[in-house]
């Protein structure tokens, strides 16, 4: 009573309402607390996001440069190579034949240079160029590269360089000598041979010494040449196809084990060549066509052809 009469009781109502505000007000101060700092945490890993893919672009852009840098670098050296490529041409192309042959062969052989001033190479592979022979041709490295599988010449004083596609390739080898070493059996019939033409319809085989023949073997093989409409499918007029010159290839290959020489070359058509080259010391393609003792005739004088090429 004595509080009614001083106002305590009306304060106190106030006090108590103040005091359930400012605990009101300061739960509220502590969840925007809460959220504020989750806000900056949040803040900061956006921004170390945001750092972190400003750099990423920027080594990405460096290494898109670089990258650019270097292709423009290798166009600038493909233009340059196929600029040389183009400017850099043999000088003069010949296939010799017969007589021509030993002509050449012993025109090569006469030049004579001081010791060491001849160099001779066989070039097997076009990618896979000796040091000696790179560094003997200088710029025309890439024409006895695209003339291989070849026989490089050329000498000391630069007065001299061509290549030769041999009937009868040597190991490969590198030889600085006073003169060129080009050898007869490279580039002529000698001895005793065997000389086989295959094609897919057509086989051809004839013993030689030398240039003569000394015996002949041959025979063709009918070959289902046209699929006729109505008759059978394409594919098993492939298959029936495709026998037939296995048998013939089988025949070809038991008519090879009937020779009379040791050595064999074998030539012909590509799409059956691969069948013997296992067993052939040398083998060329051909176009030869006709009877079997004509396209040997013709065979022959293809694979004992030589081609140069001065550079």
């Amino acid at each position: 009573m004595l509080d009614r009469l001083l106002g305590r009781g009306d304060h106190a109502a106030e006090i108590e309402e103040l005091e359930r505000r400012v605990e009101e007000l300061r739960g509220k101060r502590e969840a925007l607390a809460e959220e504020r700092d989750e806000l900056e945490r949040r803040l900061e890993r956006t921004e170390s996001r945001r750092k972190q893919a400003v750099t990423e672009r920027q080594e990405a852009q460096h290494r898109v440069n670089k990258l650019e840098d270097r292709i423009e670098q290798l166009e600038d050296t493909l233009d340059r190579l196929q600029s040389e490529e183009t400017a850099l041409s043999t000088r003069r192309e010949a296939v010799l034949r017969g007589q021509r042959v030993e002509a050449v062969r012993s025109r090569l052989v006469s030049f004579e240079t001081g010791p060491e001033g001849a160099l001779s190479a066989y070039v097997a592979d076009g990618r896979d160029i000796p040091r000696a022979v790179r560094e003997a041709f200088g710029e025309r490295t890439a024409l006895v590269s695209r003339a291989a599988p070849c026989l490089a010449l050329t000498d000391d004083a630069g007065l001299i360089a061509a290549c030769l596609r041999l009937p009868v390739a040597p190991d490969p080898f590198v030889e600085w000598a006073d003169q060129f070493r080009i050898d007869r059996e490279w580039c002529q019939p000698r001895g005793r041979y065997t000389l086989a033409l295959v094609r897919s319809d057509l086989f051809a085989m004839g013993s030689y010494d030398g240039e003569e023949r000394t015996a002949f073997h041959g025979f063709d093989s009918a070959l289902k040449s046209q699929h006729s409409k109505g008759g059978f499918s394409q594919a098993r007029f492939e298959r029936l196809r495709d026998e037939q010159i296995h048998s013939h290839v089988e025949r070809c290959l038991a008519a090879l084990d009937e020779r009379e020489t040791d050595r064999l070359f074998v030539v012909g058509e590509r799409s059956v060549l691969g069948e013997f080259m296992h067993r052939a010391d040398e083998s060329a393609a051909v176009d030869a066509t006709g009877e079997p003792e004509e396209a040997l005739a013709d065979a022959w004088r293809e694979f004992w052809s030589l081609q140069l090429r001065v550079l």
